[in-house]
Formats: C-alpha cells, structure tokens, sequence
C-alpha cells in the first residue's frame, strides 16, 4: 500500500458516506414519526351503495365498521357484498395514504444513491 492512500477511502468518500449516515438517520427518524402518525389514523372506505363504511388505521389495522340499518333488510349476498366493497375501499385508501406518507418522508433526501 502506498503511503497515503488508507483503505482507498479519500476526503471526499469519508464525506459521502457521513452524509449517508445523516440521510439514514433523517429517514429513520421520519420513519419512527410516520409509523406512530400512521397508527392512530382512520382511513373510511365506503361501499358502492354507500350504506357500508369500514375503517382501517394507515397500516391497514381494523378500526370500526358502520352498517346502515335498511341494509340488514337485503339479502345476505348484497350484505355480504357490500362489507366486501368497503373493505377493499378501505385498504386502498390506507395503502395510498401510507405510499402516499413515505413518498412525503423520502422526498427531497435524494436517497437513490445511498
């Protein structure tokens, strides 16, 4: 090895890879952040009929569900089905809300290079 050369890791990688820690440690702490803001959200999806609302938490964690009372008058499959509705509603809302919070946490960190 030649005398100054190190382990290969000049001024300007040392610099680089400081800044990478500060970039993880932001998303790190953000994450935390995010993950407690994410858990005590309520995130509704509603039936098509809108008689049935179902709520999830931003990690998709059960929460409640409301069921119009004219409802438990129709058939079993049109309950059943309208339940289904709102909770597909529900999940994609929570996931787009949670894609929606980490795009939020990693804009601006350029991370693509870490």
């Amino acid at each position: 090895m030649a005398q100054g050369q190190g382990f290969g890791f000049g001024l300007g990688k040392i610099k680089e890879l400081q800044e990478a820690f500060q970039k993880a440690q932001q998303v790190q702490q953000g994450a935390k952040v995010l993950q407690e803001e994410l858990e005590t959200m309520e995130v509704p999806g509603q039936s098509e009929n809108g008689l049935v609302t179902v709520y999830l938490s931003g990690n998709q964690e059960p929460r409640g569900i409301e069921i119009d009372p004219s409802l438990l008058s129709q058939d079993l499959e049109i309950v059943a089905g309208s339940i289904l509705e709102a909770m597909k509603a529900a999940y994609d809302a929570s996931t787009e809300t949670m894609r929606s919070k980490m795009e939020e946490l990693t804009m601006g960190l350029n991370i693509s290079n870490m």
